[in-house]
């Protein structure tokens, strides 16, 4: 079977100024190729009645995973984040019809969990103590899942935005996961040591990372897929066992409705949106003809399920 190809773009940064000087002009997105066949999908295990809320258990192949609670996000549905310049009644009938409210857009935060052979793997660390989200329970959920943060061997960061990095370091700006490599691209690397606001976070993890070449495989089973236009090297990741694989999105699209049905709606949060817009219609389009099992940091929790072509646009269907 064929892997992902990257869909072309660039992004620069937006959220929380995090990387705002690290803008660069993108180049426009090629055409996507023929898409891949049909993809094994991640098996759903059933919940152990005692297991705790925050932790989703489920398999890829033979791989143990799980979904970690971190928290929530709530930003104003006010034509300025998620739907920019749209007309209200337009954002409020796509809500409606996926049965949310229309005053506030909630985008949920949860960490992917995988456990490969003597690795245990996380991708992204949530939003930490950041300000803006009700988040931080990410140390809780690892634990409830069997996991202190000395075992984990490796983080996979989408892209350097606070709520998918607030989670590497504790309130002293001191490394969370002291063992682990983090792997992150090398352009958005590039981009987190250029953002003078990131000296804390870039001393902490600076002697445990890996800057990756967009589109490399990582570790066996992880192949980065280079999503670009939300960050300078935002990266999703297709984890592989056997026949069966996951794609883990990052901000590839942010709300399971607003983003999946109407991809071409600009994203405040997107550092370059029409690159942004295109690469998230072209992976969508992908996603969908190929038939893999997404994960998602941001759609309701716990973000499992896929995406399928529905009266001309991308419906969300989420595993049950």
């Amino acid at each position: 079977m064929r892997r992902f190809t990257s869909t072309r773009a660039v992004l620069p940064l937006a959220l929380a100024a995090l990387l705002a000087a690290c803008a660069e002009p993108a180049s426009p997105p090629a055409t996507v190729d023929a898409p891949p066949p049909p993809m094994a999908t991640a098996d759903s295990t059933p919940a152990d009645a005692n297991a705790s809320t925050d932790v989703h258990r489920f398999t890829i192949g033979r791989l143990d995973a799980a979904v970690l609670r971190d928290g929530d996000i709530r930003v104003p549905n006010d034509g300025k984040t998620l739907a920019v310049g749209v007309p209200k009644p337009e954002v409020d009938a796509v809500l409606t019809q996926a049965g949310e409210p229309t005053d506030t857009v909630h985008l949920a935060v949860q960490v992917l969990l995988v456990r490969s052979g003597d690795r245990v793997l996380l991708f992204d660390t949530g939003a930490g103590d950041a300000d803006f989200a009700d988040a931080g329970r990410l140390p809780a959920s690892l634990r409830a899942a069997g996991v202190e943060p000395a075992q984990v061997t490796d983080i996979f960061i989408s892209h350097a935005h606070p709520d998918h990095v607030g989670g590497l370091t504790d309130g002293a700006g001191q490394a969370v996961f002291a063992n682990a490599t983090v792997h992150l691209s090398a352009p958005e690397w590039q981009a987190v040591q250029a953002a003078p606001a990131n000296a804390a976070l870039v001393a902490a993890i600076a002697p445990r990372v890996d800057a990756f070449a967009p589109g490399a495989e990582i570790v066996p089973g992880v192949t980065a897929v280079a999503v670009e236009g939300h960050t300078p090297g935002h990266s999703a990741f297709e984890i592989v066992d056997g026949d069966a694989r996951l794609l883990y999105i990052g901000d590839a699209a942010h709300h399971f409705a607003v983003s999946v049905q109407r991809p071409q709606w600009t994203i405040a949060f997107d550092g370059d949106a029409p690159v942004a817009e295109a690469s998230r219609e072209a992976l969508l389009a992908r996603i969908a003809d190929s038939g893999v099992t997404v994960a998602s940091p941001h759609f309701p929790y716990p973000g499992l399920g896929r995406i399928v072509r529905r009266d001309g646009t991308f419906v969300w269907a989420p595993l049950q």
